[in-house]
């Protein structure tokens, strides 16, 4: 993770994988990765708490930068910039 404004990220698709368990949320980041150019930045919706894990993890794994999570109204919000 960095020091990056979460606020001020330009989100260029949002994923929205709420009500969805383990391992949805992964998959629809998997999929919605590919969507956005690279350089972009995907922004994923989830209220599995596994999310908080997982997301990060295959980030790094297949070389895509993780910016970082903020919570929301019951939900959090990971921002992942496609580096490749």
């Amino acid at each position: 993770m960095s020091d990056i404004d979460l606020n001020a990220v330009e989100v260029a698709s949002t994923v929205d994988a709420r009500g969805s368990a383990c391992p949805g949320p992964l998959l629809e980041a998997k999929k919605g990765i590919g969507k956005v150019k690279v350089g972009e930045v995907l922004e994923i919706y989830s209220n599995d708490s596994g999310t908080r894990t997982d997301i990060p993890a295959w980030a790094n794994k297949v070389g895509h930068a993780y910016l970082g999570v903020q919570e929301a109204d019951g939900y959090d919000k990971h921002f992942v910039r496609r580096s490749k």
